[in-house]
This record gives C-alpha cells, sequence and structure tokens, in this order.
C-alpha cells in the first residue's frame, strides 16, 4: 500500500508538471500582449479617429466674428449743386464720412469641396496604417528575442538533465570504487580522482541552474508571468509556400506607397474649385443704403446671403515638385523592398545551411554516442578486473557526456533553425 502511494504522488506529480509546461507558442502571444508597445495599437487608432474627425468637422458651418474700424481720407459725397438745391428744400446732406466701422458676423457652409476633406481624411488613416505596421515590426522583433530565449533556456535545461545524469554515473562509479577499497582491491586516490570529477559536476550543474534562473527570469519577464516553471519542446513547424511572404516590414513598405496614392490624390484635390454657401450680418456703418447713410450718419444692421464659387491656383505652382516628391517616396519604398528581399534571401540561406550541417551531425551523434557507451561500459569492466587504471575509465566518461551534449545541442540548433526559418518567412 506504501509503495502504491509513492507511485501515485510521483504520477500526479508528473501530471502536475506536464500541466505547468509552457510552448513556444504561449510565449510568444504572452511576449506580445505584455510588451508596453502593444499599447501603441489604441494610442494610433485614437489618434487616427481624433484626425479624421477634425478633417470631417470641415462640413460643419463656419462662423466668423470681425470688428473693423478705418478712416478714408475721401468719401464719397453729392455734388455741391444738390447740397444747396437740398438745403433749400429743408435737407441736410452731410454726405459720407470718412470713419467708418462695422462689427461683422459671416457663416459660411461647404456645399462642394473638390474632395479635400475626404482625401485628408484619407491620408490621416494611411499615415495611422502606416505607424501601425511599423509597431508591428517592433512587436516582431520581440517575439525573434523571445523565441532565442526560449531556446536557450530549452538548451540550458536539456544541460542541467545530462549533468544530473553525468553526477549519478559518477556517484554510481564513486560507490563501486568505494567497495573495491573496503575489499582492498583498489585504492584510496581512486575513489578520491572520482569524487573531485563528481564534485566537479556538481559546480557545472550549480552553474547551469544559475544561467537558468537567469535565463528563466527574462522569459518571464518578457512574457509578464512570475516564473517559468519548465518548457515544452516545440514541435516541428509545418512548412508553407517557400514564396509566400509576410514578414511586417513588407506590410509597411506596401503601406508607405498606399500612402503616397493618398497623398497624391490629395494634393490634386487641391486644383479643384469649391462651393458654398454664405451669409453675412454686420453692424456699424456705411450699410448697404448710402444714401440713408449720408443723410443720418448713424450705424444700422445690414445683411447679406449669397453662394460662392473660389478657386484658388496657388497650389499648381508647387503641384508638380510635391508629386515628383511623392514619386521619389514610391521609389524609396521600393528600393526597400528590394533591399529586404536580398536581406531575407541571405538569411533564409543561412538557415537552411545551419539546418542541413545540424541534420547531417545528427545522423551520426547517435552512432558516436552508442560506441561512446559501448567504450565506457568497457572501461568500468576493465577497472573491474584492473586492467586499466581510473584515469581512462574518467576519460571516456567525459567524452561519453560530451557525445551527449553534443547530441543534444544539435537536435535543439536544429529545431531552432527550423523556427528561425519559419519566421524569417
Amino acid at each position: 500500500m506504501r509503495d502504491f502511494f509513492l507511485i501515485f504522488l510521483l504520477l500526479t506529480g508528473w501530471a502536475a508538471e506536464s500541466k505547468a509546461q509552457t510552448s513556444l507558442k504561449q510565449c510568444l502571444e504572452m511576449a506580445r500582449l505584455n510588451y508596453p508597445l502593444i499599447q501603441r495599437y489604441d494610442l494610433i487608432r485614437r489618434g487616427a479617429e481624433y484626425t479624421v474627425a477634425n478633417v470631417k468637422k470641415g462640413w460643419l458651418p463656419q462662423v466668423q466674428l470681425s470688428a473693423q474700424g478705418s478712416i478714408q481720407n475721401r468719401a464719397a459725397q453729392f455734388p455741391e449743386q444738390m447740397k444747396t438745391l437740398l438745403s433749400m428744400s429743408g435737407y441736410s446732406i452731410q454726405g459720407m464720412p470718412k470713419e467708418q466701422y462695422r462689427l461683422q458676423m459671416e457663416v459660411t457652409q461647404t456645399l462642394w469641396d473638390g474632395q479635400r476633406m475626404t482625401r485628408g481624411a484619407d491620408v490621416a488613416r494611411r499615415e495611422a496604417g502606416v505607424e501601425a505596421a511599423q509597431n508591428e515590426v517592433g512587436l516582431y522583433q520581440v517575439q525573434l528575442r523571445v523565441r532565442d530565449l526560449f531556446f536557450a533556456l530549452l538548451l540550458v535545461d536539456e544541460r542541467i538533465r545530462l549533468n544530473l545524469d553525468l553526477q549519478q554515473l559518477l556517484q554510481s562509479n564513486e560507490d563501486r570504487l568505494e567497495r573495491m577499497l573496503r575489499r582492498g582491491v583498489a585504492m584510496q586516490s581512486d575513489v578520491d580522482q572520482v569524487r573531485v570529477e563528481r564534485l566537479g559536476a556538481v559546480q557545472t550543474g550549480d552553474e547551469l541552474l544559475s544561467l537558468r534562473r537567469a535565463t528563466g527570469k527574462m522569459l518571464a519577464l518578457f512574457c509578464g508571468v512570475a516564473q517559468i516553471d519548465s518548457l515544452e519542446k516545440p514541435p516541428l513547424p509545418i512548412e508553407e509556400d517557400a514564396g509566400k511572404t509576410g514578414r511586417p516590414e513588407l506590410t509597411v513598405i506596401d503601406r508607405r506607397l498606399r500612402l503616397a496614392d493618398a497623398q497624391a490624390r490629395s494634393l490634386r484635390s487641391q486644383l479643384l474649385p469649391t462651393l458654398g454657401l454664405f451669409a453675412q450680418g454686420y453692424y456699424g456703418r456705411p450699410g448697404f443704403n448710402l444714401f440713408d447713410d449720408m443723410t443720418r450718419r448713424r450705424p444700422s444692421f445690414n445683411a447679406l446671403l449669397g453662394v460662392r464659387l473660389s478657386w484658388s491656383i496657388g497650389s499648381a505652382y508647387t503641384l508638380r515638385n510635391n508629386l515628383h516628391r511623392i514619386e521619389v517616396q514610391r521609389a524609396e519604398a521600393e528600393n526597400a523592398r528590394q533591399i529586404f528581399f536580398f536581406n531575407n534571401q541571405l538569411e533564409q540561406t543561412q538557415y537552411r545551411e545551419r539546418i542541413e550541417a545540424r541534420r547531417r551531425w545528427m545522423q551520426t551523434d547517435d552512432e558516436i554516442l552508442a560506441l561512446r557507451t559501448r567504450v565506457r561500459r568497457a572501461a568500468e569492466a576493465q577497472l573491474l578486473h584492473g586492467t586499466i587504471d581510473i584515469h581512462r575509465l574518467l576519460q571516456e566518461i567525459t567524452r561519453e557526456n560530451t557525445a551527449r551534449i553534443a547530441r543534444s545541442t544539435h537536435e535543439i540548433e536544429w529545431l531552432q533553425a527550423q523556427y528561425e526559418l519559419e519566421m524569417s518567412r
């Protein structure tokens, strides 16, 4: 019953540990959501919404208040003969005053603006799209760092496991030599040499645990969790179409080209006329009734309503240069695309060569390890029969451990290169 309880505890503990394993996909998703750069998406979206809303407010009636006062050197007057004739009839004609003033309000309502506001809103959205794509490039770089930390931690975990196996192997040989020492068929120096190697392995294990804690803390900090207990060895990535590229850098280039198109359309819309209604009302003098102003010289209220068609050709002076500047921006974006494809091809070539090299090494790793294990076991048997000394056995144990480390390292590096190739597409 006691043995059954111990087995149950071991199985439940193993299941809990398996549940606590963190996959590479989970690390990438957690790092993306946890990194502060993710908050910029909402800021970019809100900024674009405010800009577009401000542009659309151009369709609202525009109200302008103004006050004006002036003094003229000359003003409209009646001829002297008419003034004399009117004065004989009892009318006092003073003429238009040289001091004039008005307090005015003008309301304008755009009916057609040549699509200026529509094009302006489109440019604002395109600019926000470029910023969002650049933000995605930053998050992609974060995911690359998380991927490298994940495989580095995976490699450290494998080294720790192999170090524990080495310690157990050295401990078993140390125990065997102590039994031989008690029977008088081994020397104390042989036991001491194995113990020294075991203690050295313990120190190496402590260094690996320290490295594991440091690497685990960095990965946990990226993922926004307290700690990363254990990692799940990722499966081979699914091979996709080699010609298909979904890198965020290309999205930035595509959106830069769309922004250039929107800017060109916005520039051309500046050459079109605008049509709108206007209403003016002012209080002051002179008013629209000039005869009344010349006879009574008192301020009056005046109002005017009409339709206005305006056409400014000032933007035509710089249109050609501005369009040329946009063409330069397009050429720069296409050049950036070519540079990206060139560098990306170099990266993928490097990753494929690394995959092929690790694959070739892995084909011989198993055979090398099997031979090293066989030689080590033979050395242990030879030591029991006294045909070799302890130095030879320690050499074979070290060589076998080196072969195990090389095999595990090549396998993890091969798997990492597979994901590097996948994420470079």
